[in-house]
């Protein structure tokens, strides 16, 4: 079973870079078809997508949030990167990292609540 464990700070200033990682165990995060998601749930909203590393190491990222948003992975560690700069209090919210597979979501992390104030 692959569990996921985000970390970080929880709490960010204005204008400052947000940096997550996520730890991947009882899995690879190298293995075939797979994919890495960052995703998150501001308060009172639905879930976003934010962007995806895969098993190759190529990332993916939500059209919205591209310009900010940055994905990259530590295979000898096995986990994966988030970093979205310039962050606002609208980037306050609940992150979660998460698998994927053949289309199918598999497993996802607990979340880690991030607050964006000065």
């Amino acid at each position: 079973q692959v569990q996921l464990q985000e970390s970080g700070p929880g709490l960010v200033k204005p204008s400052q870079t947000l940096s997550l990682t996520c730890t991947v165990s009882g899995g690879s995060i190298t293995t075939n078809y797979h994919y890495w998601s960052w995703i998150r749930q501001p308060p009172g909203r639905g879930l976003e997508w934010m962007g995806a590393i895969g098993y190759s190491g190529n990332t993916h990222y939500s059209p919205s949030l591209k310009s900010r948003t940055s994905i990259s992975r530590d295979t000898s560690k096995n986990q994966f990167t988030l970093q979205l700069t310039s962050v606002t209090p609208e980037d306050t919210a609940v992150y979660y990292c998460a698998s994927r597979y053949d289309s199918r979501w598999g497993s996802w992390g607990q979340g880690t609540q991030v607050t964006v104030s000065s």
